[in-house]
């Protein structure tokens, strides 16, 4: 890797070195650490609509709407982005619905899933009028039907069914297996839409299938949506009608040597499937969250102190101040994501885990990484875009990071970093003994 090349690196072409240095879109991110402290989350604006641009070019022409799935980045700037975008989005808590209302989305624009929907959540979303319902159980039906008619509006609906198809993923993200906990299984489906139908409040208007996440294979989809088009070509022959097709996300991004199928393959392969099963008139919905955002992100940390082998029992140790509360998929998922230095050096690398400062073994964010780093530098942590942020904790009452949106040369402050003060303001003491 030359200091003065021009090198990307793997998962977005606005990631690359520049005579030596990490940048991110026109931005040395050494500098934006400099500016804005560490840990810092940095997102580049030009890849996340990059990434959107590929699935509507894909469907061009169709009836479609892309539901960004709120739970990988949730920070308003970003769902800003893409609202103006021309994007809808999947939501799963009464909170996110704050969130995407804040950030100017169209309440006609979004589907509640979720398999745990609350009846004050219920009563929100309908009072706002939101798209549709995702349902995933038929208890969900009864409860949302009562709040329906209770407030007086008209739930639409489609069913959450569970393919039973494996994605071959890790199985913390497979979602469309008989022992997984969502939707509704693909044997009761059309006695359940049947008792949909009857129930008051409820216009069913779909059907909805995710089977996973970080799915690299396009396979697995092409089973689910065969499965998919039985359940409606059943339903429809029991007399109900079915407008939209939802496929859900799951598209997986690069982190290391993956090879995903590319947003316009995987949906070319969808369409084909459903054109010649003569489903091609209804509207497509999909759900992407991490190949859209994944990709455009990066943690940047500081390098605290080196703790070579013979201080720590044969293994060297890089001490940086982010942690697995900043950074939660190493720690849960054993996830690999790329770590480089901001600033590259001559040096010869030396072989260490990357660790943070929170009191837990689980603390890491990369194991066994060649590296060459001296305290006071930067690394970046690659495709952290998504379930990065959106996953931060507060853990041994660390302020959460804060986070820069880029595009070209611009730089936007999108989140203040959290202080300690900010972390209590909510808590009281006890009275003073009398």
């Amino acid at each position: 890797m030359g200091l003065g090349a021009l090198t990307p690196l793997p998962g977005s072409p606005q990631v690359a070195y520049r005579a030596g240095s990490l940048a991110l879109d026109g931005c040395d991110v050494a500098d934006l650490a400099a500016r804005f402290g560490t840990p810092l989350y940095a997102y580049s604006r030009t890849a996340m609509l990059a990434a959107l641009s590929a699935y509507q070019q894909a469907l061009e022409g169709r009836d479609h709407l892309i539901c960004y799935a709120v739970k990988a980045n949730s920070s308003l700037a970003v769902l800003q982005t893409f609202a103006r975008a021309g994007c809808g989005f999947d939501i799963v808590s009464s909170g996110e619905l704050e969130r995407v209302l804040a950030a100017g989305a169209e309440p006609s624009k979004v589907v509640f899933s979720g398999v745990g929907k609350t009846r004050a959540e219920m009563r929100q979303a309908l009072a706002v009028g939101v798209m549709c319902f995702n349902v995933e159980s038929e208890a969900e039906l009864d409860a949302l039907s009562a709040v329906a008619v209770q407030s007086g509006h008209t739930a639409r609906i489609s069913l959450r069914v569970n393919p039973d198809v494996d994605p071959k993923t890790h199985p913390y993200i497979s979602t469309g297996l008989k022992g997984n906990k969502f939707g509704i299984g693909h044997e009761r489906a059309v006695a359940v839409y049947a008792h949909a139908a009857s129930l008051p409040g409820l216009e069913v208007v779909g059907i909805d299938c995710h089977i996973g996440s970080q799915i690299t294979d396009i396979a697995p989809y092409l089973d689910a949506v065969d499965r998919v088009l039985d359940l409606v070509e059943a339903v429809e022959a029991s007399g109900a009608r079915l407008h939209h097709l939802d496929l859900g996300g799951g598209l997986g991004i690069t982190y290391t040597d993956e090879q995903p199928p590319s947003a316009a393959d995987l949906i070319g392969a969808l369409l084909q499937r459903i054109d010649a099963r003569g489903h091609g008139h209804r509207r497509l919905m999909f759900e992407p969250g991490r190949s859209l955002v994944g990709n455009a992100g990066l943690l940047v940390t500081e390098v605290l102190y080196l703790k070579p082998a013979h201080d720590a029992g044969g293994k060297n140790f890089c001490i940086v101040d982010a942690a697995m509360n900043d950074l939660m998929r190493p720690a849960m998922y054993e996830a690999w994501m790329g770590i480089v230095p901001c600033r590259l050096r001559a040096d010869p690398p030396v072989t260490c885990d990357v660790v943070g400062p929170v009191c837990e073994s689980g603390d890491w964010l990369g194991r066994d990484r060649a590296l060459a780093v001296q305290p006071g530098d930067h690394l970046a942590v690659l495709s952290a875009g998504a379930y990065g942020m959106s996953m931060a904790s507060n853990y041994n009452t660390r302020g959460r990071a804060a986070e820069v949106m880029v595009s070209g040369d611009q730089v936007w402050l999108i989140r203040e970093r959290e202080t300690p003060a900010d972390l209590f303001r909510h808590e009281h003491l006890l009275p003073a003994q009398s």
